[in-house]
């Protein structure tokens, strides 16, 4: 099942209370980082396909 974007930002706000609630040790919060990298450049990767899609329906209509 392909994750929507909003799934991957609610995803990304999770993480992002566990890092900022103080009660994350270093390690984790490493390992929440680097999940947190990976969903913020797979939103980037739809928003350029999505951006790209408008584009090109607009010049089609």
């Amino acid at each position: 099942m392909t994750e929507t974007y909003e799934t991957k930002i609610e995803q990304l706000r999770i993480i992002i209370g566990k890092i900022e609630d103080g009660n994350t040790s270093l390690d984790e919060s490493m390992k929440l980082y680097e999940q947190g990298a990976v969903l913020v450049k797979q939103c980037e990767t739809l928003l350029a396909e999505a951006e790209l899609k408008i584009t090109t329906l607009s010049r089609d209509a």
